[in-house]
């Protein structure tokens, strides 16, 4: 049985990369992109069962103009097809107003493909803000079942249905979900492909869609920074570590003197 998958994907500094805020906002100047690393357990598991089951992967990322590059990555790897929503007027939104964009996305896929969509596979969190709200919300949004941080997913023997386990506190849950559903990834899914060179090649003839607020249906004042019901009062970095000590002499008179600091400067024990 073939599956339609669609794939929400984000666009985010490398976590390599050295973070700078100015005027209370990060610098993306110079800033090397990748795609989310969550989202691409995501991706890869959409990928696998394609290849299993045949079908289609849709990749839909909502980001700048200058996020294709990124979206080519998704391309590059296996998806069929993208859609990047690009519109100056959509940026700047929290969770709740990123989630309704996303919906608002998946409506559209859902009335212009032949059967709609059968899964949305997503990262659990974005390595970025960390929210771990916008799969949750878009579920609500889409009066859907949601199944988050899944580490093993498989298909049941009707084709209708899947099996899930997901990581909680150290310990697993196991949970069955009808299909269609909002599924996000965890670590341990998979294991990333990197893409080929015929895969990067490849990827240039295939199609991305520009889709923006009206193609969207949304009246860009109820989302963006209009939308949001978050505010962002001030950003700076942490506050840099103070420099590590080294403690002289042998074995036993460190230890003294370690257990000495710990108790009367850094009064933790």
């Amino acid at each position: 049985m073939p599956y339609n998958i669609v794939v929400l994907l984000k666009r985010v500094p490398d976590t390599e990369s050295k973070i700078t805020i100015r005027d209370n906002a990060v610098v993306t100047e110079g800033l090397n992109f990748v795609l989310d690393p969550y989202g691409e357990y995501g991706l890869e598991k959409a990928l696998q069962l394609v290849e299993q089951h045949g079908g289609k992967v849709t990749a839909v990322l909502f980001g700048p103009q200058d996020a294709k590059e990124t979206i080519r990555k998704a391309l590059a790897v296996g998806a069929d097809e993208a859609i990047h929503i690009v519109d100056p007027a959509l940026e700047g939104g929290d969770a709740s107003a990123t989630a309704q964009v996303l919906a608002a996305a998946l409506k559209k896929i859902a009335a212009e493909s032949v059967g709609g969509f059968d899964m949305v596979w997503a990262g659990k969190q974005a390595v970025d803000e960390d929210n771990a709200q916008v799969p949750v919300r878009v579920a609500e949004l889409l009066d859907l079942p949601h199944v988050n941080s899944i580490i093993q997913f498989e298909m049941n023997a009707d084709g209708k249905s899947a099996r899930c386990v997901r990581e909680v506190d150290g310990e697993r849950d196991v949970m069955e979900t009808s299909l269609p559903a909002i599924l996000t990834a965890q670590q341990g899914l998979g294991e990333i492909r990197y893409p080929s060179l015929k895969g990067i090649m490849g990827a240039k003839k295939k199609p991305i869609t520009d889709w923006n607020a009206a193609a969207l249906g949304i009246d860009a004042a109820t989302v963006g920074k209009n939308g949001a019901q978050v505010e962002i009062i001030n950003l700076e970095p942490p506050p840099a570590r103070p420099p590590g000590k080294i403690i002289p002499g042998d074995a036993a008179t460190a230890a003294q003197e370690l257990a000495r600091l710990l108790r009367e400067e850094a009064k933790v024990i």
